[in-house]
């Protein structure tokens, strides 16, 4: 998308009070990342670039979470309005700059919705995005005169019983010359509900001047849905998965009970990929074609290779190889590598482990801290036994190797190619090649113990 010669301004200075939290709003997070990030990325992917940002409220949480995003100002009177949060960043611009003002909680604009409203105002020295809406309670409404012109932006709380009835709506978007600005934000008033310098008023001051105002009707009134509460938090979220959620099976990812299913925005998948129902793939998750995903599968920040099945388990920060099957019910923990054609089972869990091609682990075991060799068998209740209240040791277990049921191997510990561990060992030592290692009580039985027992030792 082409650069435009246009200077975003973003407004994220507000309380935010509806939402009823102490996180800055901008910070509320939707499918995992900040809504602040939302509009900044719409603003580079619209070819808009070195954004000013004003804050107020939370001023340095936000300035900490979005290092070289933009040029921070600070809102000098955090309850003086959205005009003087825009007067604020004049200091930073020139005269001769056009600038876009939107507001920092509008998480579903696109960069295409954004860069078309630019060049249909190309020409306009002011211009503002509207939509329309079925349900317009709580957006500032559009004023047009006979002809369908401009007129001014009536808030909800301001306007008449009438003016409530318009479906189109001020979106919060504008773009002015900065010029226009120097000379007339000083002379906004405050006679309104809120008692605030209101933005949109300067619109109607500058058509009274004679600078020409042209309307935008958003192609997508999704788009410019603002955030003010939990509940259109949620909403927006909701949109944002669902287009997310399409553009996937458009690409050829067959998703099962799509409702059911959470994709975040960083996640990468291959056509050819299925997703059953009740998965959540979140962070830089990356699926390769053929992988069958779920059903009530969690995968975060890992890899899946190719034709591999994880089934009803959680993976977290770990790579899985091609052809592999992993569940149901395991758990990867963050840095485990599971080689080609593997088989992780019913409760098995992994943490920071390296677990061989075409190795098994098929029942109820721990392997943590562990470099587990190729084609290893490992038994059901099988343990790495890798911390020892201090630090954490790790096991080595070589290629070909079987692990025992019920066997504990004491790290630090090495077990050797084509190794055998016998059924309810404890091993602490190291087992060489091709041996058989026996570490348990040889069994012992006491004729009569139970009978005694319970006639008190008589």
């Amino acid at each position: 998308m082409r650069e435009h010669p246009v200077t975003p301004v973003v407004l994220a200075a507000g309380e935010g009070k509806r939402m009823r939290s102490r996180l800055p709003k901008p910070l509320h997070t939707l499918l995992g990342r900040p809504m602040l990030d939302y509009v900044l990325t719409a603003l580079e992917e619209a070819g808009l670039r070195n954004p000013v940002i004003v804050v107020g409220h939370g001023a340095e949480t936000i300035e900490a979470a979005f290092p070289g995003r933009g040029r921070f100002v600070r809102q000098r009177n955090v309850s003086g309005g959205t005009g003087d949060a825009l007067a604020s960043a004049l200091d930073l611009l020139g005269d001769d700059e056009r600038v876009m003002v939107l507001y920092a909680d509008m998480p579903c604009l696109t960069g295409a919705g954004l860069a078309r409203f630019v060049e249909a105002a190309e020409a306009s020295p002011a211009a503002m995005l509207s939509a329309f809406f079925k349900d317009p309670s709580g957006y500032g409404r559009v004023i047009r005169d006979d002809a369908g012109g401009f007129t001014a932006v009536r808030e909800d709380r301001d306007a008449s019983s009438e003016e409530r009835r318009i479906p189109e709506i001020n979106s919060g978007l504008y773009l002015f010359q900065v010029s226009d600005l120097r000379a007339h934000l000083g002379t906004l008033g405050t006679e309104n509900a809120q008692a605030e310098a209101y933005l949109p008023d300067l619109l109607a001051i500058l058509k009274e001047r004679g600078r020409g105002v042209a309307v935008v009707e958003a192609m997508d009134a999704e788009e410019v849905l603002g955030v003010n509460d939990p509940l259109q938090l949620a909403e927006a979220e909701e949109r944002l998965r669902w287009r997310i959620l399409r553009r996937w099976m458009r690409s050829g990812v067959v998703i099962h009970d799509p409702a059911s299913v959470w994709i975040e925005a960083p996640v990468t998948l291959e056509p050819d990929v299925t997703i059953e129902a009740g998965c959540r793939l979140t962070g830089e998750t990356r699926v390769r074609s053929g992988a069958v995903i779920g059903p009530a599968t969690g995968l975060h920040d890992s890899e899946v290779g190719k034709r591999s099945t994880v089934v009803r388990s959680e993976v977290e920060g770990s790579r899985i190889g091609e052809d592999v099957r992993v569940g149901p019910l395991a758990h990867l923990r963050p840095g485990s590598i599971v080689g080609d054609g593997a088989e992780i089972g019913n409760f098995a869990e992994l943490k920071n482990t390296r677990f061989g091609a075409g190795s098994k682990a098929h029942h109820h075991s721990y392997l943590g801290d562990a470099e587990v060799g190729e084609e290893v068998n490992i038994g059901a209740g099988a343990i790495t036994v890798n911390y020892n209240g201090e630090t954490k040791e790790r096991t080595i277990i070589g290629d070909g190797a079987f692990i025992g049921c019920n066997v504990n191997l004491i790290a630090p510990v090495t077990v050797g190619p084509g190794a055998y561990v016998a059924a309810g060992s404890t091993v602490n030592g190291e087992v060489p090649p091709g041996a058989l290692a026996i570490a348990r009580e040889r069994q012992r039985n006491i004729e009569g113990w139970v009978r005694r027992r319970r006639s008190g030792g008589k």
